[in-house]
Protein backbone atom coordinates (compact mmCIF):
# COMPACT_ATOMS: atom_id res chain seq x y z
CA UNK A 1 0.00 0.00 0.00
CA UNK A 2 1.81 3.37 -1.29
CA UNK A 3 2.25 5.82 2.14
CA UNK A 4 -0.10 8.84 2.34
CA UNK A 5 1.17 12.53 3.77
CA UNK A 6 -1.86 14.40 5.90
CA UNK A 7 -1.30 18.00 5.53
CA UNK A 8 -3.60 20.72 6.70
CA UNK A 9 -3.23 24.46 7.54
CA UNK A 10 -2.68 26.97 9.15
CA UNK A 11 -5.84 27.10 11.05
CA UNK A 12 -5.63 23.56 12.64
CA UNK A 13 -3.40 25.15 15.12
CA UNK A 14 -0.89 22.00 15.41
CA UNK A 15 1.92 23.01 16.77
CA UNK A 16 5.32 20.88 16.00
CA UNK A 17 5.03 18.79 18.67
CA UNK A 18 1.70 17.69 17.95
CA UNK A 19 2.63 17.57 14.08
CA UNK A 20 5.90 15.22 15.23
CA UNK A 21 4.08 13.07 17.47
CA UNK A 22 1.08 12.46 14.70
CA UNK A 23 3.11 12.97 11.88
CA UNK A 24 1.27 15.56 9.84
CA UNK A 25 2.51 18.65 7.78
CA UNK A 26 1.01 21.65 7.70
CA UNK A 27 1.16 24.55 4.78
CA UNK A 28 1.36 28.25 6.30
CA UNK A 29 -1.27 30.50 5.09
CA UNK A 30 -0.30 34.17 5.65
CA UNK A 31 -0.50 37.28 8.59
CA UNK A 32 -0.39 40.68 7.43
CA UNK A 33 0.18 43.59 9.20
CA UNK A 34 2.75 46.68 9.19
CA UNK A 35 3.06 46.30 5.35
CA UNK A 36 4.73 42.38 6.69
CA UNK A 37 3.20 39.55 4.99
CA UNK A 38 4.68 36.99 6.57
CA UNK A 39 3.64 33.08 7.04
CA UNK A 40 1.23 32.08 9.63
CA UNK A 41 3.77 29.68 11.11
CA UNK A 42 2.22 27.40 13.81
CA UNK A 43 5.55 27.90 16.06
CA UNK A 44 5.82 31.20 16.41
CA UNK A 45 8.71 31.62 14.49
CA UNK A 46 8.01 35.30 12.50
CA UNK A 47 6.51 36.77 15.72
CA UNK A 48 6.45 36.30 19.48
CA UNK A 49 3.33 34.64 20.63
CA UNK A 50 3.03 36.99 23.21
CA UNK A 51 3.70 39.98 21.47
CA UNK A 52 1.23 38.92 18.88
CA UNK A 53 -1.47 39.38 21.65
CA UNK A 54 -0.30 42.17 23.27
CA UNK A 55 -0.49 44.28 19.83
CA UNK A 56 -3.81 43.07 19.69
CA UNK A 57 -4.93 44.43 22.68
CA UNK A 58 -3.30 47.68 21.87
CA UNK A 59 -5.30 48.08 18.68
CA UNK A 60 -2.95 46.63 16.02
CA UNK A 61 -4.89 44.74 13.63
CA UNK A 62 -3.78 41.29 12.01
CA UNK A 63 -5.42 40.81 8.36
CA UNK A 64 -5.29 37.14 6.99
CA UNK A 65 -4.64 35.60 3.78
CA UNK A 66 -5.11 31.99 2.19
CA UNK A 67 -2.69 29.29 0.57
CA UNK A 68 -2.04 30.66 -2.79
CA UNK A 69 -2.43 28.10 -5.70
CA UNK A 70 1.48 28.08 -6.22
CA UNK A 71 1.93 27.33 -2.33
CA UNK A 72 -0.68 24.64 -2.86
CA UNK A 73 1.03 22.92 -6.11
CA UNK A 74 4.75 23.45 -5.04
CA UNK A 75 4.18 21.18 -2.00
CA UNK A 76 1.51 18.90 -3.06
CA UNK A 77 4.21 18.48 -6.11
CA UNK A 78 7.08 17.45 -3.02
CA UNK A 79 4.70 15.00 -1.76
CA UNK A 80 4.16 13.26 -5.10
CA UNK A 81 7.84 13.41 -6.12
CA UNK A 82 8.96 12.02 -2.50
CA UNK A 83 6.47 9.08 -3.20
CA UNK A 84 3.77 9.91 -1.18
CA UNK A 85 -0.44 10.40 -1.97
CA UNK A 86 -1.81 13.03 -0.21
CA UNK A 87 -4.82 13.68 1.89
CA UNK A 88 -5.19 17.72 2.24
CA UNK A 89 -7.82 18.23 5.33
CA UNK A 90 -8.57 22.56 4.95
CA UNK A 91 -10.32 24.91 7.29
CA UNK A 92 -13.82 24.92 6.80
CA UNK A 93 -14.82 27.09 3.41
CA UNK A 94 -17.04 29.23 5.14
CA UNK A 95 -14.21 30.96 6.87
CA UNK A 96 -12.03 30.20 3.67
CA UNK A 97 -11.24 30.07 0.47
CA UNK A 98 -8.03 28.16 1.00
CA UNK A 99 -9.81 24.83 0.21
CA UNK A 100 -10.93 25.95 -3.17
CA UNK A 101 -7.39 26.64 -4.20
CA UNK A 102 -6.87 22.78 -2.97
CA UNK A 103 -9.40 21.58 -5.51
CA UNK A 104 -8.24 23.24 -8.36
CA UNK A 105 -4.39 22.09 -7.75
CA UNK A 106 -5.55 18.29 -7.08
CA UNK A 107 -7.43 18.56 -10.29
CA UNK A 108 -4.51 19.94 -12.41
CA UNK A 109 -1.96 17.58 -10.88
CA UNK A 110 -3.76 14.42 -11.02
CA UNK A 111 -4.02 14.95 -15.05
CA UNK A 112 -0.04 15.48 -14.92
CA UNK A 113 0.35 12.48 -11.93
CA UNK A 114 -2.29 9.76 -12.92
CA UNK A 115 -1.02 7.70 -10.81
CA UNK A 116 -1.46 9.07 -8.04
CA UNK A 117 -3.71 9.86 -5.43
CA UNK A 118 -4.98 13.20 -3.95
CA UNK A 119 -8.13 13.72 -1.87
CA UNK A 120 -9.01 17.18 -0.81
CA UNK A 121 -11.25 17.63 2.39
CA UNK A 122 -13.32 20.81 3.30
CA UNK A 123 -13.60 20.41 7.63
CA UNK A 124 -16.00 22.38 8.17
CA UNK A 125 -14.42 23.60 11.16
CA UNK A 126 -11.52 25.31 12.28
CA UNK A 127 -8.76 25.52 15.22
CA UNK A 128 -8.93 22.71 17.32
CA UNK A 129 -11.93 21.31 15.92
CA UNK A 130 -10.18 20.76 12.21
CA UNK A 131 -6.61 20.02 14.14
CA UNK A 132 -9.13 17.03 16.05
CA UNK A 133 -9.75 15.47 12.76
CA UNK A 134 -6.03 15.41 11.49
CA UNK A 135 -5.28 13.61 14.42
CA UNK A 136 -7.92 11.40 14.21
CA UNK A 137 -7.08 10.76 10.60
CA UNK A 138 -3.38 10.28 11.77
CA UNK A 139 -4.51 7.53 14.09
CA UNK A 140 -6.62 5.61 11.15
CA UNK A 141 -3.60 5.75 9.31
CA UNK A 142 -1.48 4.11 11.96
CA UNK A 143 -4.27 1.34 11.90
CA UNK A 144 -3.34 0.58 8.48
CA UNK A 145 -6.32 1.99 6.99
CA UNK A 146 -6.12 3.22 3.14
CA UNK A 147 -5.94 7.07 1.92
CA UNK A 148 -9.82 5.89 0.33
CA UNK A 149 -10.75 4.39 4.40
CA UNK A 150 -9.52 7.34 6.09
CA UNK A 151 -11.17 9.76 4.02
CA UNK A 152 -14.05 8.28 3.75
CA UNK A 153 -14.15 8.00 7.91
CA UNK A 154 -13.54 11.63 7.63
CA UNK A 155 -16.52 13.07 5.80
CA UNK A 156 -19.08 10.38 7.32
CA UNK A 157 -17.81 11.90 10.74
CA UNK A 158 -16.75 15.07 10.23
CA UNK A 159 -19.89 16.70 11.68
CA UNK A 160 -18.87 15.05 15.28
CA UNK A 161 -16.16 16.90 15.58
CA UNK A 162 -16.93 19.81 18.48
CA UNK A 163 -15.83 23.73 19.20
CA UNK A 164 -17.20 25.44 22.07
CA UNK A 165 -15.67 29.39 22.52
CA UNK A 166 -16.23 31.88 24.71
CA UNK A 167 -14.82 34.93 23.25
CA UNK A 168 -14.04 38.68 25.49
CA UNK A 169 -15.79 40.28 22.80
CA UNK A 170 -17.41 39.76 19.14
CA UNK A 171 -15.71 42.57 18.47
CA UNK A 172 -12.99 40.55 16.00
CA UNK A 173 -15.32 38.00 14.64
CA UNK A 174 -17.13 40.98 13.46
CA UNK A 175 -14.00 42.70 12.31
CA UNK A 176 -13.22 39.46 10.15
CA UNK A 177 -16.65 39.48 8.93
CA UNK A 178 -17.57 35.72 10.93
CA UNK A 179 -20.64 36.94 12.90
CA UNK A 180 -23.37 39.87 11.89
CA UNK A 181 -22.90 43.44 13.38
CA UNK A 182 -26.02 43.00 15.19
CA UNK A 183 -24.16 39.79 17.33
CA UNK A 184 -21.47 42.17 17.45
CA UNK A 185 -22.88 45.04 19.57
CA UNK A 186 -24.94 42.98 22.07
CA UNK A 187 -21.75 40.68 22.58
CA UNK A 188 -20.22 43.88 24.03
CA UNK A 189 -22.42 45.00 26.18
CA UNK A 190 -23.09 43.99 30.12
CA UNK A 191 -20.20 41.95 30.48
CA UNK A 192 -21.86 39.46 28.12
CA UNK A 193 -19.80 36.60 26.84
CA UNK A 194 -20.95 35.16 23.95
CA UNK A 195 -20.77 31.34 23.60
CA UNK A 196 -19.40 30.47 19.57
CA UNK A 197 -19.88 27.40 18.20
CA UNK A 198 -19.01 25.34 14.71
CA UNK A 199 -22.09 25.20 13.37
CA UNK A 200 -23.34 21.95 10.65
CA UNK A 201 -22.18 24.43 7.91
CA UNK A 202 -18.71 25.67 9.22
CA UNK A 203 -19.52 28.91 9.95
CA UNK A 204 -18.43 30.35 13.66
CA UNK A 205 -22.11 31.10 14.85
CA UNK A 206 -22.69 32.66 18.46
CA UNK A 207 -25.66 30.58 19.97
CA UNK A 208 -25.96 32.09 23.28
CA UNK A 209 -24.88 34.97 25.29
CA UNK A 210 -23.51 34.57 29.14
CA UNK A 211 -23.04 37.02 31.45
CA UNK A 212 -19.92 36.70 32.61
CA UNK A 213 -16.31 34.86 32.46
CA UNK A 214 -16.71 32.41 35.04
CA UNK A 215 -20.43 31.30 33.65
CA UNK A 216 -19.35 31.20 30.32
CA UNK A 217 -16.20 28.82 31.85
CA UNK A 218 -18.80 26.72 33.35
CA UNK A 219 -21.17 26.51 30.26
CA UNK A 220 -18.41 25.45 28.11
CA UNK A 221 -18.22 22.99 30.45
CA UNK A 222 -22.03 21.71 30.40
CA UNK A 223 -22.30 21.87 26.56
CA UNK A 224 -18.94 19.70 26.02
CA UNK A 225 -20.02 16.78 28.41
CA UNK A 226 -23.41 16.84 26.41
CA UNK A 227 -21.80 16.26 23.34
CA UNK A 228 -18.84 13.96 24.37
CA UNK A 229 -19.10 10.89 23.52
CA UNK A 230 -17.01 7.57 24.26
CA UNK A 231 -14.61 6.26 20.95
CA UNK A 232 -11.40 5.05 20.59
CA UNK A 233 -10.23 8.38 18.78
CA UNK A 234 -11.24 10.55 21.58
CA UNK A 235 -8.99 13.63 22.43
CA UNK A 236 -10.02 16.67 24.08
CA UNK A 237 -8.65 20.07 23.82
CA UNK A 238 -8.74 22.94 25.88
CA UNK A 239 -7.08 26.25 24.13
CA UNK A 240 -6.69 29.75 24.75
CA UNK A 241 -5.29 33.06 23.20
CA UNK A 242 -3.01 34.32 25.65
CA UNK A 243 -5.32 33.83 29.22
CA UNK A 244 -3.50 30.38 30.30
CA UNK A 245 -4.75 30.69 34.12
CA UNK A 246 -8.41 30.83 32.78
CA UNK A 247 -7.81 27.89 30.30
CA UNK A 248 -6.31 26.16 33.03
CA UNK A 249 -9.45 26.54 35.06
CA UNK A 250 -11.25 25.19 32.05
CA UNK A 251 -8.91 22.55 31.88
CA UNK A 252 -9.45 21.15 35.39
CA UNK A 253 -13.11 21.74 35.09
CA UNK A 254 -13.69 19.10 32.12
CA UNK A 255 -11.24 16.84 33.52
CA UNK A 256 -13.67 16.64 36.35
CA UNK A 257 -16.85 16.87 34.84
CA UNK A 258 -16.21 13.94 32.17
CA UNK A 259 -17.59 10.57 32.65
CA UNK A 260 -14.17 8.62 31.64
CA UNK A 261 -10.27 9.78 31.87
CA UNK A 262 -9.22 10.86 28.13
CA UNK A 263 -6.10 12.90 27.10
CA UNK A 264 -6.62 16.52 27.19
CA UNK A 265 -4.46 18.90 25.23
CA UNK A 266 -3.46 22.19 26.58
CA UNK A 267 -2.74 24.05 23.89
CA UNK A 268 -2.21 27.69 22.41
CA UNK A 269 -4.52 29.08 19.70
CA UNK A 270 -2.14 30.30 16.60
CA UNK A 271 -2.35 32.84 14.38
CA UNK A 272 -4.95 33.03 12.43
CA UNK A 273 -7.57 32.31 14.50
CA UNK A 274 -6.13 34.44 16.67
CA UNK A 275 -6.44 37.26 14.59
CA UNK A 276 -9.94 35.92 14.12
CA UNK A 277 -11.04 35.73 17.63
CA UNK A 278 -8.78 37.85 19.58
CA UNK A 279 -6.72 38.06 23.00
CA UNK A 280 -8.78 36.31 25.71
CA UNK A 281 -10.58 33.45 23.70
CA UNK A 282 -11.04 30.32 25.03
CA UNK A 283 -12.02 27.16 23.49
CA UNK A 284 -12.63 23.53 24.30
CA UNK A 285 -13.25 20.68 21.34
CA UNK A 286 -14.11 17.00 21.26
CA UNK A 287 -15.57 14.09 19.63
CA UNK A 288 -19.25 13.42 20.37
CA UNK A 289 -22.64 13.32 18.83
CA UNK A 290 -23.50 14.85 15.41
CA UNK A 291 -23.83 18.92 15.19
CA UNK A 292 -27.29 19.95 15.02
CA UNK A 293 -27.20 23.16 14.39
Amino acid sequence: MKKFVIVTDSCSDLNENLRSRFDIDYIPMHTIWDDKDLPASLDWEYIDYKEFYKLMRNGTRFMTSQINREEYTERFEQYINDGYDILSISCSSALSASVKGSYQVRDQLLQKYPDSKIICIDSLNACFGLGLICITASKLRAEGKTIEEVAAWIEENKLRFHQFCTVDSLSYFRRAGRVSATSAIFGGLLDIKPIVISDREGNNKAIEKVKGRRSSIRRLVTMLTEAYESSPYQTVVVAHADCEEEALDLKQRIEAALPEKVEILFERIGPIIGATAGPGTLAAFCFGKEVTQ
